[in-house]
């Protein structure tokens, strides 16, 4: 049907996969951090404004979740059905990240379930909050067990190759490998930063549409805050990660650079174009830059693409994946510091339309930037799907029928994009915040913004 080899259609229908789950992946990872610290602020408050955040956020999270199993599940099948030979070779050593995974969503799912379930159960509401920590825990450790799997593909190690056999596994050496800390540093702060920002653009929204109360202001300064600090922390973590790569995965850090010559002092190169002899034309260049990212000294040496071999070169387009990626961070990082300096100076209006209109933004952006993360991550790793060992092609299925398990997907995440929007918007439309608030809190007055 379609005029690809199995190999391009396997890597179409993962990456498909891949990109729809990563958005339901970072939420059911970030939302129940602003859930637990929503509640907690409630409590020592005694503001159920606060608590109603909580309530509302935890049924949106259910929703996602339920969503986000469907396409983890259907991650897990493609790896077998598409990637046979990766799995065979790589298969025994994955296992036990694999496996700590699914024991670490179903953990979070029994709690999640009492968690939801014992709302006004107990006389001290801190006994509740406390069933919110397994959850965080939960979903935090799912991405840290998922993404040493990722981290392994990249950085493979704990086996040995004795004629094309695998042999003296140490899994915890596979997991454990020096692509781990900041691969994991940086997925988990990101989340948390994506999850925060989405709930500060619904707030911002609110108040736009001059529906906003008390209650989305005060989530708009809960989630602007978060989304401030986790910002920082996915900065660390990205120069961290530039730095992991320098040493690790020098073409990878080359290609998403544009830097072909090794040097001393290497300057940056932010977006620009390529023209037919890879000279770099109409791009910022902030002198002896990428020297200092790479290496932490502005005179470092940094290896050019040159020492790679042509054919274990990644593709040069991940150049605008990695500048559009950190672009959306730094405005996102800006945008939300204005809030807080805004919010400070009390001459200020925090709720200008011109910054909610950024805040809005960056919620959307935020998960753009995963996007964009992800695809220069794996991408980066071309052509390789076990870096050293394995191309992406020597892993994939031969099998012709690829695609009509491609229709087959699309069909049903298309299914599954529909269903979940429109009941996350009738959940929420058909009870809005005000209304529930006055029916569980009397004693609270729901108030609207007069202007």
């Amino acid at each position: 049907m379609f005029e690809f080899d199995s190999a391009t259609l396997s890597r179409m229908l993962t990456s498909m996969t891949l990109l729809f789950h990563a958005i339901f992946a970072t939420i059911g990872v970030g939302v129940p951090v602003m859930v637990s610290v929503a509640e907690l602020i409630g409590i020592k408050k005694k503001d159920p404004h606060y608590t109603l955040l909580a309530r509302r956020w935890t049924r949106g999270y259910t929703i996602t979740v339920a969503v986000g199993v469907v396409t983890g599940t259907a991650i897990g099948l493609q790896l077998s059905l598409l990637w046979p030979s990766f799995m065979q070779l790589a298969g025994n050593i994955i296992a036990l990240p694999l496996f700590m995974e699914t024991f670490a969503f179903f953990f979070e799912a029994i709690f999640l379930g009492a968690y939801l379930y014992t709302w006004d159960r107990f006389k001290n509401p801190i006994y509740h909050w406390l069933l919110s920590i397994p959850v965080v825990i939960g979903g935090t450790m799912s991405a840290f067990f998922i993404t040493t799997v990722n981290s392994f593909m990249n950085t493979p190690q704990g086996f040995e190759m004795e004629d094309g056999t695998v042999t003296s596994i140490d899994p915890l050496a596979a997991m454990f490998n020096p692509a781990t800390p900041t691969k994991v540093f940086h997925v988990i702060s990101s989340s948390y930063l994506t999850a925060a920002a989405i709930l500060a653009a619904i707030a911002a929204m609110f108040i736009l549409m001059k529906k906003g109360s008390q209650y989305h202001k005060k989530a708009l300064k809960l989630t602007v805050i978060a989304t401030f600090i986790f910002a920082i922390t996915t900065a660390i973590a990205g120069d961290l990660s530039a730095k992991f790569l320098a040493e690790h995965q020098p073409e990878k850090l080359a290609a998403g650079e544009w830097h072909f010559e090794t040097e001393e002092g290497a300057d940056l190169v932010v977006f620009g174009t390529l023209n037919e002899d890879n000279e770099v034309e109409n791009a910022i260049r902030i002198p002896n830059a990428l020297s200092f990212l790479a290496h932490g000294d502005f005179n470092a040496e940094v290896t050019g693409l040159e020492e790679t071999p042509q054919d274990e070169q990644p593709p040069l387009w991940i150049h605008y994946m990695f500048d559009l990626m950190v672009s959306i961070g730094f405005f996102t990082l800006g945008i939300s510091l204005l809030y807080i300096v805004f919010m400070k100076v009390k001459k200020w209006n925090e709720y200008n339309p011109l910054l909610l209109w950024g805040i809005a933004a960056a919620g959307p952006l935020s998960m753009l930037a995963i996007e964009f993360g992800w695809v220069y991550a794996e991408v980066g790793r071309q052509p390789w799907i076990l870096r050293g060992f394995m191309t992406v092609v020597e892993g994939s299925t031969t099998s012709p029928h690829v695609d009509w398990m491609f229709i087959l997907f699309v069909a049903l995440y298309a299914v599954l994009a529909v269903g979940c929007i429109v009941v996350l918007r009738k959940m929420f439309k058909n009870n809005p915040a005000e209304i529930e608030l006055e029916n569980r809190y009397p004693q609270v007055a729901a108030t609207k913004e007069d202007d």
